[in-house]
C-alpha cells in the first residue's frame, strides 16, 4: 500500500498490508436478478463462483419490478432498482434479469459464463490508479478512506450478505430452494470524492459484509475495496 494512502488510515482504521505492493483493485461485477425470475438461478450460480476470487467485487442486487408477479424477493429493495435503471440509461438498454454490468461499463446476460469472462478481462485491462481504497471494521462501525487522485465520483458504501438460503413457495421457481451470494442488503452515497483524501466513519448492521465503490457519473469505477475477509 502506498504511503498517501496508509497515512489516512493511521489513526483512523487499523494498518494493514502497509508493507506489501499496490495491488490493481477489484473488477465490480454487478448482478442484478430476482427470486421470481426463473432464467436467475445459473447467473447466480455463477456470481457464487466469482465470490471467492480476491481480484473481483461480485455484488448480487435483487430488483422489485418481480415481486407482483407471484414471488416477492425476500431480498428486493429499491435502491437495487434505481441503481440498474440507471446502468439502463448509460448504456442504452431496458432493464432486465438477469444482467450483469461489470465495471459499471459493460452489459451482458448475466448467464452467460464465457461473455462475461470476456467483459471482465476488458475491464481488468482498463483498470489504471486512479485512487486507493481502504475498508475496516472498527469500534463495530465501519471505517472508508479513500486516497487522493484525479477525477471526481461518488463513495458509495454497500452492505451484503455472504450468502443467503431462500426456498422459494410461488412464482416461476416455485418448490426450489435458492442459495444466492454476495446478497446487497443496503446502497448509501457517503459523499463526494474531489480528488482530495477523504475519511468516512459509518454504521452497518452486525453480521453484514462491506465494500466501497468510487463511481464517476458516466458509471466509470475509479475505486472500490472490500472488508477483508474475517475483519
Amino acid at each position: 500500500m502506498s504511503s498517501r494512502l496508509t497515512s489516512l488510515i493511521i489513526g483512523l482504521i487499523p494498518i494493514f498490508l502497509v508493507s506489501e505492493p499496490v495491488m490493481a483493485r477489484p473488477v465490480v461485477v454487478e448482478l442484478f436478478t430476482s427470486q421470481g425470475c426463473s432464467s436467475c438461478p445459473p447467473a447466480e450460480v455463477l456470481l457464487g463462483e466469482l465470490a471467492g476470487r480476491d481480484d473481483l467485487l461480485p455484488l448480487g442486487f435483487h430488483v422489485t419490478y418481480w415481486d407482483d408477479l407471484g414471488w416477492k424477493d425476500t431480498a428486493s429493495f429499491e435502491g437495487a432498482t434505481e441503481r440498474q435503471a440507471e446502468y439502463a440509461a448509460r448504456l442504452g438498454e431496458g432493464n432486465f434479469t438477469p444482467q450483469l454490468v461489470i465495471d459499471g461499463r459493460r452489459s451482458v446476460v448475466g448467464s452467460r459464463r464465457t461473455e462475461a469472462a470476456s467483459a471482465v478481462a476488458a475491464a481488468r485491462a482498463e483498470i489504471g490508479l486512479d485512487t486507493e481504497v481502504a475498508v475496516a471494521r472498527r469500534d463495530g462501525r465501519i471505517a472508508v478512506a479513500v486516497g487522493s487522485g484525479k477525477g471526481s465520483g461518488r463513495v458509495i458504501l454497500v452492505g451484503f450478505d455472504h450468502s443467503v438460503r431462500t426456498p422459494v413457495a410461488r412464482g416461476e421457481n416455485s418448490g426450489r430452494t435458492l442459495v444466492q451470494a454476495n446478497v446487497v442488503r443496503s446502497l448509501r452515497t457517503l459523499g463526494t470524492w474531489s480528488g482530495e483524501p477523504l475519511q468516512f466513519s459509518e454504521a452497518l448492521p452486525a453480521g453484514q459484509d462491506a465494500a466501497v465503490i468510487v463511481q464517476r457519473s458516466d458509471g466509470r469505477i475509479l475505486g472500490a475495496a472490500r472488508l477483508s475477509p474475517g475483519a
